[in-house]
């Protein structure tokens, strides 16, 4: 057998589909030779390549944004749904047979999809490549990119597009944010020796080193900042003192308001929760019990909306007070500035996406309503870790919130969430890349 070839530095290519894949090659940044390459948005891009992009990409953010509309949004998000549809795990069986949505990747491929891309990395550095979009790694194969490719997969199951219509002659090796990817891969007929167990690639600023220090010391703090009555850190104080010392928390004192950060996904899709929220919370804003940050991520007109909608329910003059709107038009500056966001806050509200994973920094997350088949299998995940729930009606979120937090169940989540999900994926990525031995043990295997 060959020596496998030790890298510093790989090639980290995303895709502009959503905020999912760029987060996940975000999270390797440090990895990345000269940072992420966005492969529909790169530099020397050619016409034909953007056209096809901008199609793709399209289609999916309409149907997102029309999934609300009564009737016809319904109908037309199934379709789609459909068709990227996960088919279901049980009972075992061989599941290699490719999909349409595979064939139809391919059918963009051969017209050169990406051919462009491949050839400018293969002159200027050759280097293993990563990829967070299924479609990239399988043109990186397709177009004969001759370094070892690697895939991460960016949702806690996946569909079959994600691998190569012969996985058995396929080189493509693949990174499973968790136990059930790596068992759905086997059935999709990827064989074991090209799959690795690392967990998402949470970003190591957000962690810090083998220790979690960063993580440790973010979370004693937010543990003490959602159990005022000491309903959970009394129960646990020993399982918590040993792991963060005897000093992590008095329960009597805070140093901020219970922090809540709301997401809006790259679609834009639920915007409209943020107004009901914030009216439902206006009295504990106003009093400063409550602080909540509005991430409308890299959409202008996201942030106008919430700006607009805000001072129509008489909510204006809380803005940059209790009401924070977190706007960023440069994507890589977004993740940079939503990293910081996640260090002071308390809870997470976000539909099930790919923030699913972050509970591992111990943030409890409520889930507003699923959009598509692949969040419903991150829900079952984020439910099955004991780091998140599901939200009840938004207009009465003063009410319900508060009792979770009275009673220690959203502390409960936080410490959940750190306990059964993995941290350490940027970590355990760069030790395949680099071949450097860690000292991080295996991730916990829920599936």
């Amino acid at each position: 057998m060959a020596i496998k070839k030790r890298h510093k530095q790989a090639w980290v290519v995303s895709a502009d589909m959503g905020y999912g894949h760029d987060r996940a090659a975000h999270g390797i940044e440090e990895l990345s030779y000269g940072g992420f390459i966005t492969a529909n948005h790169y530099i020397g891009i050619p016409k034909q390549d953007r056209n096809l992009w901008k199609e793709t990409r399209r289609a999916y953010e309409a149907i997102s944004r029309l999934k609300p509309i009564p009737i016809i949004g319904d109908f037309l998000f199934e379709a789609m749904d459909r068709f990227q549809e996960i088919p279901a795990f049980y009972p075992r069986r061989d599941l290699s047979k490719p999909s349409i949505q595979l064939r139809m990747s391919y059918k963009l491929i051969e017209r050169g999809l990406m051919k462009h891309l491949v050839n400018k990395l293969i002159a200027k550095r050759r280097l293993p490549v990563i990829c967070t979009f299924p479609l990239t790694a399988l043109a990186m194969e397709y177009h004969g990119y001759p370094e070892d490719i690697y895939t991460i997969v960016t949702d806690t199951d996946m569909a079959r597009a994600w691998v190569p219509p012969d996985p058995k002659r396929s080189k493509i090796q693949y990174f499973a944010p968790t136990g059930r990817v790596v068992e759905r891969l086997k059935l999709y007929g990827v064989h074991p020796d090209r799959i690795h167990y690392t967990g998402f690639p949470i970003p190591k600023k957000l962690i810090g080193g083998a220790d979690a220090k960063v993580l440790k010391t973010d979370l004693a703090q937010r543990i003490c900042n959602l159990d005022p009555t000491g309903a959970f850190t009394k129960r646990y104080w020993r399982t918590l003192e040993a792991e963060f010392g005897s000093t992590v928390c008095n329960a009597k004192k805070k140093s901020r308001p219970v922090t809540i950060t709301f997401t809006v996904g790259g679609a834009g899709a639920q915007r409209q929760l943020a107004i009901q929220i914030a009216k439902s919370l206006r009295e504990k804003l106003a009093k400063g019990i409550f602080k909540l940050v509005l991430v409308a991520g890299t959409h202008k007109q996201i942030a106008r909306y919430f700006q607009f909608h805000l001072r129509f329910n008489g909510l204006g003059n809380l803005i940059n007070k209790g009401i924070e709107i977190y706007y960023e038009p440069e994507r890589h500056a977004y993740f940079k500035g939503f990293d910081a966001i996640l260090r002071r806050t308390d809870i997470l509200w976000t539909k099930p996406s790919e923030l699913s994973f972050y509970t591992g920094l111990g943030l409890p997350i409520i889930m507003s309503p699923p959009i598509g088949s692949q969040e419903e299998f991150n829900r079952l995940w984020l439910q099955n870790v004991g780091g998140g729930i599901q939200m009840a009606n938004a207009d009465t979120c003063n009410e319900w919130l508060q009792d979770w937090i009275n009673s220690g169940a959203l502390a409960r989540m936080a410490w959940n969430g750190y306990v059964e999900a993995p941290t350490h994926g940027a970590h355990r990525i760069e030790a395949v890349i680099t071949g450097e031995d860690g000292v991080l043990e295996p991730p916990p295997l829920i599936v």
